[in-house]
C-alpha cells in the first residue's frame, strides 16, 4: 500500500503544508497510514482531501463542512468514511447533505425529500440563504491559503492572515503563512518577525524552521541558519529540501565531508528527486582534507 508524506499530499493537491497540518489538527482529515518517518496518508485519505479542496471550491464554508462531518459521525456512526459522504445540495446552495441507505439525510439526521429532476436540470428548490455570521480565525486563514499562491492577490491574503490573527493571535500557521508573503514581497523584516513569533508560539513547527534558516542564510547568518535547518531535521529526518540546503551550506563555510553526508541522506530519501543528478555529481568528486567546523 503506498503511503504518502505531509509534504508529498500538500505538493500533489498544490496546498500548504501549514494548511494540511492544521485540518489534520482540527481532525477534519487524518493521516491512518504508517511510514518510516512516522503518520502518512493511504489512498483513503487522500480522497477525503480532494473532497475538502471540491467542497471548498464549490462555496461550501470551512467551519460547515467541520460541523456536518461531526453531525454525519455522531449520527451514523455505521460510516466509516463519513467525508466523502458529504455533498452540496444544489450549485450555490449553503446546505449540505449526505446519502446514507438509499435516502438522503442532512447532517444533523432530518430526511430530505429529493425532488430533483434527473440529469442536468437544477433541483426545484430554493436554496438557502446564507448565514451571514462573520468568519472565524480558521476560515480567515483558509482564505489567505487560497489568495496566496498569486501575486496579484497577496494583499488580500496579507489581510486574510491578519484578520485570522486578530480572532486568535496564537495562530501560528497564520503567521507563519503570513511571514512567507511577506517574504515573498520582499519584505524581509516583517518576514523574520512573523517566523519569529510562529516559532515562540509553537517551536517545533517545520515550515517556520525551514523558511526562517532560508532567510537567515540569505543574510549571511551561516551559524543561526545551519541551527534552524538542524531543528528542521530533528522534527522530519526526511525533509528532502532541508537536506539539499544542509549540504550547500556546509559546502560554502568549507564543511565538505558533513555536506557530502546530507546529499548522501538526500538521495536515500528522494533519490529521484530534482537534486537527484546534483547529489550524485558531488559525491562523485574526491572529497579534500575536511577541517571540520571546529
Amino acid at each position: 500500500m503506498n503511503a504518502y508524506s505531509r509534504r508529498e499530499v500538500a505538493r500533489i493537491f498544490h496546498i500548504s503544508p501549514s494548511r494540511l497540518r492544521y485540518w489534520e489538527r482540527t481532525r477534519l482529515v487524518r493521516a491512518s497510514a504508517e511510514a518510516d518517518s512516522g503518520a502518512a496518508f493511504d489512498f483513503l485519505d487522500l480522497r477525503s482531501i480532494q473532497h475538502v479542496l471540491g467542497l471548498l471550491e464549490r462555496g461550501m464554508p470551512l467551519r460547515r463542512i467541520r460541523r456536518s462531518l461531526s453531525d454525519v459521525a455522531r449520527r451514523l456512526p455505521e460510516l466509516t468514511e463519513p467525508l466523502p459522504a458529504l455533498q452540496v445540495w444544489a450549485e450555490g446552495s449553503p446546505r449540505m447533505v449526505v446519502e446514507h441507505a438509499g435516502g438522503l439525510f442532512e447532517p444533523g439526521g432530518q430526511m430530505v425529500l429529493d425532488f430533483r429532476a434527473p440529469g442536468p436540470e437544477e433541483p426545484r428548490v430554493a436554496a438557502l440563504p446564507a448565514a451571514g455570521s462573520p468568519l472565524d480565525a480558521a476560515e480567515w486563514f483558509e482564505r489567505g491559503c487560497t489568495l496566496d499562491a498569486e501575486a496579484a492577490t497577496w494583499g488580500e491574503a496579507i489581510e486574510s492572515y491578519q484578520r485570522a490573527l486578530e480572532l486568535d493571535p496564537e495562530y501560528a500557521d497564520a503567521h507563519c503563512n503570513l511571514g512567507t508573503v511577506f517574504y515573498n514581497q520582499g519584505r524581509r523584516s516583517a518576514a523574520t518577525e512573523a517566523f519569529r513569533r510562529a516559532l515562540e508560539l509553537e517551536p517545533l513547527h517545520l515550515e517556520a524552521n525551514f523558511n526562517l534558516a532560508n532567510l537567515l542564510e540569505e543574510e549571511g547568518d551561516a551559524e543561526a541558519a545551519l541551527e534552524r535547518y538542524q531543528n528542521v531535521l530533528r522534527i522530519d529526518p526526511l525533509y528532502a529540501d532541508a537536506h539539499v540546503n544542509l549540504a550547500l551550506l556546509f559546502e560554502k563555510i568549507g564543511s565538505l565531508r558533513r555536506g557530502r553526508d546530507h546529499w548522501r541522506r538526500y538521495l536515500q530519501v528522494d533519490p529521484e528527486g530534482a537534486w537527484a543528478d546534483v547529489a550524485r555529481r558531488h559525491l562523485s568528486a574526491s572529497p579534500p582534507p575536511d577541517p571540520g567546523l571546529g
